[in-house]
């Protein structure tokens, strides 16, 4: 792994150009609210500029799905990749880096402040003439996307894959080790050198709101849950919980033999979860 600090990094798989024209991603850096610096890549997505759409999947020209990657990841991640090249069959998508994540500046707080560059991001998209905004979070980002829609709004849809439904969870061995990582110096220097992630060395204060807590807010939002019945992290009571507090508004999926995040969720699943926001955000 890489161990380049924000704004250096390894080769690129998109290619910074202009605002304009059908010569694939855009990439540029997004400034938050707090001041951070965050990269993104702005894909225009086949459904633009698809001279014959499929009648039994048409495409959408106005909708943007905007990405939120679990812990670690980043836009230059592959699985991060392939789930924006699923989405983009059904509308465009804005992917981004959160705050000490790959090129982006600042340092993580692990969901804390990370809803201020969900915020920047989706005003990207909005900035960029999209009519229709979905959200789709994994894990950390899982739950980034539920604050987000209950503190900010603005969004038409929000999907949330493998998140958790309370905070300080460890009832789970990778959730302990995650713990480790960011509550141990040790650990630190690991997320630093060994995963690309910057993490900040500060506790929450105060604790913010919990995706539980924050799922009654989103209605009348259309919500989706999903989540794998073999998730290593967070067992199966987390969507339950999520999907309880969502009430009418918010549908669970259960997907069999899924494990975590965007590494277990297959084309499949991202293709069906984008037929279902075409559909959700009306």
């Amino acid at each position: 792994m890489s161990n380049r600090s924000a704004g250096h990094g390894t080769r690129s798989t998109v290619r910074p150009n202009g605002e304009t024209g059908r010569q694939g991603p855009i990439r540029t850096f997004l400034r938050t609210a707090d001041g951070i610096a965050i990269d993104s890549v702005y894909d225009p997505g086949s459904a633009v500029y698809e001279a014959v759409p499929d009648a039994s999947r048409p495409p959408s020209r106005d909708l943007v799905f905007v990405v939120a990657h679990g812990f670690t990841g980043d836009v230059e991640r592959p699985h991060v990749r392939r789930v924006a090249a699923v989405l983009r069959g059904h509308g465009a998508v804005l992917t981004f880096s959160f705050r000490g994540h790959g090129r982006s500046g600042g340092r993580s707080t692990v969901g804390d402040k990370e809803v201020l560059d969900l915020a920047a991001a989706v005003d990207r998209a909005r900035r960029l003439g999209h009519t229709r905004v979905v959200t789709v979070g994994f894990s950390m980002g899982g739950s980034v996307v539920l604050r987000h829609a209950a503190l900010y709004g603005g969004t038409d849809a929000v999907v949330s894959v493998s998140a958790p439904a309370r905070w300080y969870y460890r009832g789970t061995a990778p959730m302990r080790r995650l713990h480790w990582l960011v509550t141990r110096p040790a650990g630190r220097l690991v997320g630093r050198y060994g995963l690309r992630t910057r993490i900040h060395h500060r506790d929450w204060d105060p604790v913010p709101l919990s995706p539980v807590q924050a799922v009654p807010r989103i209605a009348p939002t259309p919500l989706l849950v999903v989540h794998g019945d073999r998730d290593g992290y967070f067992p199966l009571d987390h969507p339950r919980m999520l999907a309880e507090a969502a009430g009418e508004h918010g549908e669970l999926w259960v997907e069999p033999g899924m494990g975590h995040a965007e590494h277990a969720a297959d084309d499949a699943l991202m293709a069906r979860i984008g037929q279902w926001a075409v559909s959700a955000a009306g």
